[in-house]
Order: structure tokens, then C-alpha cells, then sequence
């Protein structure tokens, strides 16, 4: 089943447009992630599907509910949780779920067992009565994940969630959502500033000034630049930057830690490959490895930027 379903939605703040035409769809079962930089519009989308926003034109369904027509049926199906989840820092972690299953309206034989059970399956149980304000980072946004749960919605709105915590806490986020999608099928939009995190979704959506400019299965994504990355690394490093990205053929050169990201011309790829190394030599630079790779999301992203 479709869960959501946005058409040509557009908004404008004042004379500035933030977003522009943009559809799409997810279905129960998949996880769409939406992908761009600061200011494309990932949160307005957010906001404008579950109804915080007023469309200046467009249409948006959830599980076949009209958001503007049948704004309460719709958001009973939509479990959100903000860029800045705001708690209750004065409740503990069990008094901030009561407040949100009571706010969707559970009966107390409704509420108390699905709070043990979302506090069991974020890992927070044995921190039922701990106080909000006492929580790590990471806790806090278990427990906006525990919220936005509660009720037991089809359809999880998720705006940057992993901003902020530390990289054990963003693999252990994700393996919540994954265990979310495959136990209990639903549909997950999520927007994100991470390509690692992308690159674990169903489908992407790259947003740009409120346009949608590509949508793919992340793999499918990441293809479009097939054999036309290559890695290269040496020393020193400023000079093999500054040779490389004159070089012929080189469109753009990222640097990627220790390694640089080279974006060659279509076709050219084996023409740099045997005659960059010789350029870079002549420079007083050791080349140290440089060979032909799969190109990253990052990449895709970098390029579509300067389209």
C-alpha cells in the first residue's frame, strides 16, 4: 500500500519559494530518504506532509487520507519526530510517554502496555523514571523515537534525527528504524545530511532549492557516475591537489581523508589513469595509488550541486 502520497506541493515564505512542484510517494515497507543541503527544503517537506504547514498548492494523502481535508484521520497515521524533539525535561522518561499516548488518546488498558513495550524495544526501560533533562543525547532521541511510536502509527516522519550524537548512537538509531520497517511495515520518510545513512534507504530523493533533481534507489543513484571516480592518494598532498584538479579531463577533485576523489569526463577515464601519473611526477609529487573506483553518494551529490 502507498502510504504516502505528495503531489506538486508548493510553499512560499513571502516572495521566497521553498518548495517548488515537488512529488513523490512511499510505501509501507520502505524507508525514503530525503537528501540535500542546508535550505533545500527538507524540513518544509516534513512539516508541510503531516500538516504543520498550510500547502500553497498541491495535495497530500496519508494512507489515502487528505491532510488538508481530514487533517485528524491523517496525522492518527503519522508518528513525528522533529529536528529538535522537545521533551518534557521536568517528567521522567515513562511521565513524557503517558503525555503523548494520552494526547492520541489511549486508554489507560492501551497506553501502559505499549509504553513498556516502546521503552523495551529503544532500550529505555530500565530508565523509566530517570528525568528527561538527565538523559544523554542519544536517550533523548530514543525516547522522541519512543513517542513518535506510541500510538502505533503506519507512517514515521523523521527530520534529521541522528543530528548531534555520536556515530554509535547513529548505528544504533538505524538499527532501530530497520527493526521498525521489518516488524511492524512502515512506511519511513526520513531526511538526512548523511550519505552513509542515505545510502541505507530504499529509495533517495536529492533535494535542491525546493526541487526534487533525482530519485533512485541509492545504488541506482550512485551509478550514474559509474567509471568515472578515481581514487588517488600521494604526497605531498597540496600539490597533488593542485595538479590534479588542472589536469585534463579532471572535472572536479573532492578530498575524501587521506585520499582525493577524482571526477573525470565521461570516457576519459583510462586516458587519466596513464597519463596522470606521469603529470604528477613531473611535479615532484610520489603517487602512491591511483586506480578507478565505485563512485559514493557523495560524489552523485556533489555533482548534482554544481549542476
Amino acid at each position: 500500500m502507498t502510504a504516502i502520497v505528495a503531489e506538486n506541493l508548493r510553499k512560499s515564505f513571502g516572495a521566497t519559494p521553498a518548495i517548488d512542484e515537488l512529488s513523490l510517494t512511499v510505501n509501507e515497507g520502505e524507508i525514503y530518504g530525503l537528501v540535500g543541503p542546508d535550505g533545500a527544503g527538507k524540513t518544509t517537506t516534513m512539516r508541510l506532509i503531516c500538516g504543520g504547514y498550510r500547502l500553497d498548492g498541491g495535495r497530500v494523502t496519508i494512507r489515502g487520507y487528505d491532510v488538508a481535508r481530514e487533517p485528524t484521520q491523517a496525522r492518527s497515521q503519522i508518528g513525528y519526530l522533529a529536528q529538535r524533539f522537545s521533551l518534557y525535561g521536568d517528567l521522567t522518561v515513562m511521565e513524557n510517554l503517558r503525555f503523548f499516548a494520552e494526547m492520541h488518546a489511549m486508554s489507560n488498558a492501551d497506553w501502559k502496555p505499549r509504553t513498556q513495550e516502546v521503552l523495551e524495544f529503544v532500550g529505555l526501560a530500565e530508565f523509566a523514571d530517570r528525568m528527561a533533562d538527565q538523559l544523554s543525547g542519544g536517550m533523548k532521541q530514543k525516547l522522541g523515537l519512543a513517542t513518535a511510536l506510541v500510538h502505533r502509527p503506519k507512517v514515521l516522519l523523521l527530520d534529521e534525527p541522528t543530528g548531534g550524537v555520536d556515530p554509535v548512537t547513529r548505528q544504533d538509531f538505524w538499527q532501530l528504524i530497520i527493526r521498525i520497517v521489518s516488524q511492524e511495515g512502515v512506511a519511513v520518510l526520513i531526511s538526512t545530511p548523511y550519505m552513509d545513512e542515505a545510502a541505507r534507504c530504499t529509495r533517495v530523493g536529492f533535494l535542491h532549492r525546493g526541487r526534487k533533481i533525482v530519485e533512485d534507489s541509492p545504488g541506482q543513484v550512485a551509478a550514474r557516475l559509474n567509471g568515472r571516480i578515481l581514487e588517488l592518494t600521494g604526497e605531498p598532498r597540496e600539490a597533488l591537489r593542485r595538479v590534479a584538479t588542472s589536469a585534463e579531463d579532471v572535472e572536479d577533485v573532492q578530498v575524501f581523508g587521506d585520499r582525493l576523489h577524482l571526477r573525470v569526463k565521461a570516457g576519459t577515464a583510462d586516458r587519466v589513469l596513464a597519463h596522470l601519473p606521469q603529470t604528477l611526477q613531473a611535479e615532484g609529487v610520489t603517487v602512491q595509488r591511483l586506480r578507478s573506483i565505485a563512485a559514493t553518494l557523495e560524489d552523485v551529490f556533489i555533482e548534482l550541486l554544481e549542476k
